[in-house]
């Protein structure tokens, strides 16, 4: 049983990595296949957990990726 909860636990570590590099959940998956051969149904099991036990984090973090690329969007148009 530790083994199962340790490796949820390195999960959860990855996917706040991808947190931090401002990757959508689908992006995460496929990092996580791609670098540490983790499963993309592991990977979203463990994210949606995150966002049931974080909802405020989550609603903030989505407003703040659709903002930037938003602001991508119509910066690029304007160039």
């Amino acid at each position: 049983m530790a083994d199962s909860s340790s490796y949820i636990h390195m999960v959860h570590h990855l996917i706040e990595e991808c947190l931090i590099f401002n990757m959508s959940k689908e992006e995460c998956m496929e990092a996580l296949y791609k670098h540490a051969n983790i499963m993309p149904a592991i990977t979203s099991t463990v994210w949606s957990e995150l966002e049931k036990e974080n909802k405020d984090f989550f609603e903030v973090y989505y407003n703040t990726r659709r903002d930037a690329q938003t602001q991508s969007i119509s910066s690029s148009s304007s160039s």
